[in-house]
């Protein structure tokens, strides 16, 4: 899951970033408020966390910014503890969420995979697919009654197939939701892993839409 970094304090910011990938996120960061906006309203991200004590444009006004553009990624802001004030202030101008510094990464990394299950209007920790159970908290897919072993890429990319079922995705998009900034991507990478994850799961897991992209489609009845 790509998701948005927005803090300035290099120290946190490197920590969140590297703690939030071993959770299974691929992290874009940014430093300042503009640059948070910017990303926002041009990326395509699963959430963002931003610290509300931004530079070149506080947290509020880049929250407020992109709400009034109408982008509904869900945010989860960061706060200071004893900053009632401010988390009050940010859940009514268009957060989602908020976390008290210092901040626990077990916490943060729960707190994201509710947000983004719950945007795509799954309240579980479990998405499902047919006969397939995919455990967004222990990072684990099962067929049936077995448990399928996947590597952290093959299961970020069927996290993002059982989120958007029946909805056609393209190879860019799928892209955009399991890579960061940066990252190396050859130009068949998708193709690969959608290989994988049907070798391990059967071929009727992914279709191919042809001159389109990729679905999974829930089964009918």
């Amino acid at each position: 899951m790509r998701i948005l970094l927005a803090e300035d304090d290099d120290l946190l910011g490197s920590g969140l970033r590297a703690g939030l990938a071993q959770h299974g996120f691929a992290v874009d960061w940014v430093r300042d408020g503009v640059a948070a906006e910017r990303e926002l309203l041009t990326g395509n991200f699963q959430a963002a966390v931003l610290d509300l004590g931004l530079p070149r444009q506080d947290g509020m006004d880049t929250l407020r910014a992109v709400r009034a553009q109408q982008n509904r990624t869900p945010v989860l802001i960061l706060t200071a503890r004893d900053a009632i004030d401010a988390r009050i202030h940010g859940l009514d101008g268009g957060a989602d969420d908020y976390i008290v510094k210092p901040v626990d990464l077990g916490e943060l990394a729960a707190r994201l995979r509710a947000l983004i299950r719950r945007a795509h209007g799954e309240p579980s920790a479990q998405l499902t697919l047919g006969n397939l159970r995919l455990d967004t908290a222990a990072r684990q897919v099962w067929q049936g009654d077995e448990l399928v072993d996947l590597s952290g890429r093959e299961f970020n990319l069927l996290q993002v197939f059982l989120l958007n079922a029946d909805r056609v995705l393209t190879r860019e998009q799928l892209e955009q939701q399991i890579y960061k900034w940066g990252s190396e991507v050859s130009s068949n990478a998708v193709e690969v892993h959608v290989h994988n994850l049907r070798r391990k799961l059967g071929p009727s897991v992914i279709e191919t839409v042809r001159g389109v992209g990729y679905v999974s489609r829930r089964p009918a009845g």
